[in-house]
C-alpha cells in the first residue's frame, strides 16, 4: 500500500463526515478513545465540530492520513495548556481504520505531531492509552517512555474497565540535552 498522506485537518463537510465515520467505527470496535457504544453519529460530530473549533483557535492541531481521498487516520496535538506548561503537548484521540492497521499510518502520524509540536517549541509530549487494547508498543517503539499505570481509568466503549497506561517523551533540543551522562566519565 502507498503511504499515507499527512495533512492538517479544518472543518468542512467532507472532513467532519469522514472523521465521524472513523470516531464511530473505532468506538465500535472496542477502541478506548473516550465514548461509549453506540456512539451516535450526532454525539460524534458534535465531538469534531469542537474540535476542529478549537484547532482553528490554534488551542490544537488535528491531523489526518489520507489514502487518496478516504481518511484513515487521525492524531491530535493539544496545545493549549496552563502558563506553567507551555513546553508540552500532549497526543490523543489517535485512531487508524482497522484494514490500515499494521502499515505505518499511526507512525507516520505521530512523527507529523512530534514535528509539529517541536515547530512549536514544545519539548516534552505526553499521551495515555489503554491498558486493554490500548497501543503502547506503538508507543513504547517510537521511543515513548512508560511513566506507569492507573488501574480502573476508564469505561471500555462495550462496558468493564480497563486501566491506562501513562508515556512522556522528550522532544527537540530537549531530547539531546537531556541524554543521560556517560558513567565511564
Amino acid at each position: 500500500m502507498p503511504a499515507p498522506v499527512i495533512s492538517v485537518l479544518h472543518d468542512t463537510p467532507g472532513v467532519r463526515a469522514q472523521l465521524v465515520s472513523l470516531l464511530t467505527g473505532t468506538v465500535a470496535q472496542g477502541g478506548s478513545v473516550g465514548f461509549m457504544h453506540p456512539l451516535s453519529p450526532a454525539v460524534a460530530d458534535a465531538f469534531w465540530a469542537g474540535s476542529l473549533a478549537a484547532a482553528a483557535r490554534d488551542e490544537r492541531t488535528v491531523l489526518g492520513a489520507w489514502a487518496g481521498d478516504t481518511l484513515i487516520g487521525t492524531v491530535t496535538l493539544l496545545l493549549a495548556l496552563p502558563p506553567n506548561q507551555l513546553h508540552r503537548a500532549e497526543i490523543a484521540k489517535m485512531m487508524t481504520r482497522p484494514q490500515w492497521r499494521g502499515q505505518g499510518v499511526a507512525r507516520a502520524l505521530l512523527r507529523r505531531a512530534e514535528a509539529l509540536a517541536v515547530e512549536r517549541g514544545r519539548t516534552l509530549l505526553v499521551l495515555d492509552t489503554a491498558t486493554e487494547g490500548g497501543a503502547a508498543g506503538l508507543y513504547e517503539k517510537a521511543g515513548y517512555t512508560r511513566a506507569g499505570e492507573i488501574p480502573d481509568f476508564a469505561l471500555k466503549p462495550h462496558g468493564g474497565l480497563t486501566g491506562t497506561l501513562l508515556y512522556w517523551k522528550r522532544i527537540g533540543p530537549a531530547a539531546t540535552s537531556a541524554a543521560p551522562e556517560d558513567a565511564s566519565e
